[in-house]
This record gives structure tokens, C-alpha cells and sequence, in this order.
């Protein structure tokens, strides 16, 4: 039932429209009423009605001036002003504000309920349009969070202009101002072997630290198999460091809470432009690589460890060098779990924590040139790659000439590997996502048709299922299941005479007016516009 409130500060009338008209007959509930304004503002903000019938005369606070602040505060009540006086700038003044209506006493009952059911159908109408709207929104979160993903990745690569960049955030509602910025990256990682385990106790973590995040002012990004971003906002320094400290202090906490939760993070400094991200992401990237170097959990700084590269060997000693820093051990890890853009900060963690003169010397070059060519060996026959593939990296004396040559001989045979890797990965992915897309072709009619029913079919995590089908189709689950959904019903409507409503059943739609409301939403018409058109 829709809810009517009255404010009416005549005694008689008030009787009269909550006596006479049998409000709960046709439909309605009447919650209350007031002989003033001021009296009936509380009361409509506990109640919550959908229709203000209110007199234009009131002591205390009349009825354009309540009318004007429930405009202000709750736009969706609709408001009937009723009034003896029956001069223009009255009535001018109640349209400008937005009052539905404006009747001139005295009214008879049937006048006003006749009113009232033309506001009932506006609400009505309004409130199925929300909640298309809202199921619309609820159905399409997965794109949302691919388009939020495309804007990081524009954050920190620079690769758009100022105002590109402002406009693309403006478009997923999202507030990029702030006086300084910094970026952190963090994974959750679970030890649960089962993917629902992992699959739930990860995401409601992920989830408390979103809300987290999001009462701190920060935006924060999903990067697939490599866990969130951050982007922390503030007006100071001072004032970005500690909504940092009460985000840090809570992921580095997880472990002791969880015992099969394991973290790490990068943090980078604070910048206060928007184009100072990038930087601030290589710091946090940087400190991000870390964790292949670490057991102990946590978000790590960025520390700048970069010093004057010499050429002088006797500065060195093999006995200043800690055996299980160049174990290959550490690069295996890294080819299992890291990924290619991180390969360059972990290669510079991995050469920074030998110590300053390790790399001056040509014998010790060559010699971790050789483990590394190694490992990469042992890891690509542990996929079951081509390790030929890896032979023409085999690295002869003196080509290892200094510290540079070395990062770039052992950035391009690891990026090598990780391609391997990738590959196999979409190789074996690749017979999953033709059965999900055999699976939405048999039974795109159903309704209950999601990603957490096929997730379930192919015996994947919806959270592990959404990443590797947007990896490999370029699209989102639901953009796919849409656009399937979507061109069959373009089908229907070219070559049928069946009606919408049947349409929308067969294409798995129970709702026609959500049909028609999806249809213009992604093809920019209805679909009786299309059935003309065709």
C-alpha cells in the first residue's frame, strides 16, 4: 500500500479528508497527520510516506516551505498542495519547487482521491523503473568492475591526458580529487585447497577491507590473479599516512587471525598529482616484489635502494654473499606465482639484496647468469614446455659485460618462462570456457543461468571462473551471457511473430518489462522498435 500523510492546519478539513475517503478501500494506508509544518516535518521523516497532501497556509512553517525541504531531502515523496488562495505566484512557486499537484479549496473527496490515483500510477511506475534499474546495476557489477579495472590500469600507466582520465572516472562515478595520492598493491592468499574455501574466506576478507578502504575515502581496484590495488586520497601527507596505518595495521593482522591467511603488500610514496601515479605504482610494485625474498607477511615500503653502479671487482667477496639469496629456489617461486610486469622489480629485489659490489664481479655475473638459466630450465620442464625454447638464452662468458647486461639477460629469459607458462595456462583454460560457452548455448533460457550455476558446472570459484573467461574472451561473463541472450532475442524478433512477453521467456527473461528495459539499455531501442525497423 502506498502511504498519504496529511498537513492541514484546519481542524475540519483534516477530519474530513482522513474520515471520509476510504483511503485503506482503495488501496492506500494513511500514517498521519500534523496541523503544521514544523510539527509534520518529523513525522514524515520517521514515516516515510509516498504522497504529502499539505495546506498552503500553516502557522509556524507553511506548506511551500515544508514542501521545499521535502524536495530537498526526500525528492521521491510526491506532493498534493491544497489552497484557498488562488493567486499565480502561489501556484508558480509550488511548480518551481515540484509539487505534483495544486488544488484550490474547497475540494471534494472524489476530486482529491482522483488525484492521488494519478500520483499512485507516477509512483508506481517509477518504482518498477528503479527496480529495473537497481537489478540492472546488481546483474552488471561484474562489467562494472572490468571498467574500474581499465581505469587503474590508465591511472598508472599514464597513458591518458588529465582530463581523459578525469572524465573516465567521472563516467563510473568516481572521485579522483584529492590534494595527495599514493598506491598500494596487496594479495590475500589462502592455504585452503578446496576452491569454495579459498573461494569464501578470501572474498569476505577482500570485502571487509573494501568497506575498509571506502570509509577511508580510498579507491580500490581488482587486478585478477594478482589481488587489489589502492588508491589512497587525503588533503596532507600527514593526513594520507594515517588512513594508510589503519588499512596496513589491518591486512598485517589477518595472519595472526586466520592461520591459513597469508599477505603481502607494496606500498609506494605519496605523490601530489594524479600524473605522479605511476611512479608511486613502480614504488609499490617494487616493494610488492618483495614477498618472493620473505616469508613474513605484510605490506612492505617502498625503500629506494638504488646506488652508482662501479666497475671496481675488488670491492667484493664471495664470502659477503648469503648462499640462499641466489638460490634458485627464489626464481622458481617468482616463475610459479609472479607475473610478467612484475618481472622487472623482482629481478632488481633479487640483485638489490646480494649487496653493492656482488655484481661488479664478471666471475660471480656469469655464475648467477648460469643459475638462473638453470632454474628456468628446471621450471619449464616442470610445465611441460619446450624447453628449446629457453636454449637460445644460453648465455656464454664475457656476454654478462656488467650490472645492466646481467637485469636484461635475466628479465628477458624469465619473461621467456612466464610466457610459457601463460600460454599452457590458456591452453588448459581454453577446453573450460568452450564447455561454459556450451553450457550458456544449451540453456541461455534459463533464468537461473549465472556465473555461480556454471562456476559450479566446471568445478571452478565464480571468483577464479570471471577472471579466466574475461582473460581469455576479452569480455565479462555477464556481457557475454547479455549479448547471447540479446542477439537470439533479435532473432526471435526478425524472423517471428511471437510476442515480446514470449520472447523475453524463451530468451531467459521471466520479467518482460526487465526485457525491455535491458533490450533498449544494449541496443539502443525496444524491442517493438526493432521488430519495425527489421
Amino acid at each position: 500500500m502506498l502511504k498519504i500523510f496529511l498537513a492541514e492546519d484546519e481542524f475540519v478539513v483534516r477530519e474530513g479528508i482522513k474520515n471520509n475517503i476510504d483511503w485503506t478501500g482503495h488501496g492506500y494506508e494513511f500514517v498521519g497527520e500534523a496541523s503544521d509544518g514544523e510539527l509534520a516535518l518529523p513525522m514524515i521523516q520517521r514515516l516515510q510516506p509516498d504522497i504529502v497532501i499539505t495546506d498552503i497556509k500553516m502557522p509556524f512553517m507553511d506548506g511551500l516551505e515544508l514542501s521545499r525541504l521535502i524536495r530537498k531531502e526526500y525528492p521521491w515523496i510526491e506532493i498534493i498542495i491544497l489552497s484557498g488562495y488562488a493567486e499565480f505566484s502561489y501556484a508558480k512557486e509550488a511548480i518551481t519547487i515540484g509539487v505534483a499537484h495544486y488544488l484550490n479549496k474547497p475540494i471534494n473527496g472524489n476530486e482529491l482521491l482522483a488525484q492521488v490515483d494519478k500520483l499512485a500510477e507516477k509512483i508506481k511506475e517509477k518504482r518498477r523503473e528503479r527496480e529495473l534499474r537497481e537489478k540492472y546495476m546488481v546483474e552488471m557489477a561484474e562489467n562494472s568492475v572490468e571498467d574500474k579495472r581499465k581505469l587503474f590500469k590508465h591511472m598508472v600507466t599514464g597513458d591518458l591526458n588529465l582530463t581523459e582520465l578525469l572524465e573516465l572516472a567521472h563516467s563510473l562515478d568516481m572521485d579522483l580529487s584529492a590534494g595527495q595520492y599514493s598506491v598500494m598493491l596487496f594479495q590475500v592468499i589462502s592455504s585452503h585447497h578446496s576452491q569454495t574455501e579459498y573461494s569464501g574466506s578470501v572474498v569476505s576478507l577482500y570485502e571487509e577491507i573494501e568497506d575498509l578502504a571506502a570509509g577511508q575515502g580510498a579507491l580500490i581496484f581488482d587486478r585478477n590473479t594478482e589481488g587489489k590495488a589502492i588508491v589512497f586520497r587525503a588533503d596532507s601527507v600527514e593526513e594520507l599516512e594515517n588512513k594508510q596505518k589503519e588499512i596496513i595495521s589491518y591486512i598485517d593482522g589477518l595472519p595472526s587471525r586466520y592461520s591459513h591467511i597469508s599477505c603481502h603488500g607494496g606500498i609506494g610514496e605519496p605523490t601530489e598529482r594524479l600524473s605522479g601515479l605511476p611512479e608511486s605504482f613502480r614504488q609499490a610494485s617494487q616493494a610488492y616484489a618483495h614477498r618472493f625474498f620473505s616469508d613474513r607477511n605484510g605490506i612492505r615500503r617502498y625503500v629506494n635502494t638504488e646506488h652508482p653502479i662501479t666497475e671496481e671487482e675488488t670491492s667484493f667477496s664471495i664470502s659477503s654473499i648469503d648462499p640462499k639469496e641466489v638460490s634458485r629456489t627464489r626464481i622458481i617461486e617468482f616463475l610459479r606465482r609472479g607475473q610478467k610486469d612484475e618481472t622487472e622489480y623482482f629481478v632488481d629485489e633479487f640483485l638489490g639484496n646480494l649487496g653493492d659490489g656482488a655484481m661488479n664481479s664478471g666471475m660471480f655475473r656469469n655464475y648467477l647468469a648460469t643459475e638462473v638459466y638453470f632454474a628456468v630450465i628446471a621450471f619449464v620442464e616442470e610445465i611441460g614446455a619446450d624447453k628449446g625454447c629457453i636454449d637460445t638464452f644460453d648465455v656464454a662468458a664475457g656476454d654478462i659485460r656488467d650490472k645492466e647486461t646481467s637485469k636484461e639477460y635475466f628479465t628477458l629469459i624469465i619473461h621467456k618462462a612466464v610466457d610459457l607458462r601463460d600460454t599452457g595456462a590458456s591452453n588448459r583454460y581454453g577446453s573450460v570456457i568452450d564447455e561454459v560457452k556450451k553450457y550458456i548455448e544449451e540453456n541461455y533460457g534459463d533464468e537461473e543461468l549465472s556465473l555461480n550455476k556454471i562456476a559450479g558446472h566446471v568445478n571452478f570459484s565464480p571468483n577464479h571462473l570471471s577472471t579466466v573467461f574475461s582473460a581469455q574472451t576479452g569480455m565479462t561473463f555477464i556481457k557475454y551471457l547479455t549479448d547471447y541472450r540479446m542477439n537470439k532475442a533479435k532473432e526471435l524478433l526478425r524472423c517471428t511473430s511471437k510476442r515480446g512477453s514470449d520472447i523475453s521467456y524463451e530468451v531467459g527473461y521471466k520479467d518482460p518489462h526487465y526485457f525491455s528495459y535491458l533490450f533498449k539499455r544494449t541496443q539502443g531501442m525496444t524491442p517493438t522498435q526493432y521488430r519495425e525497423l527489421s
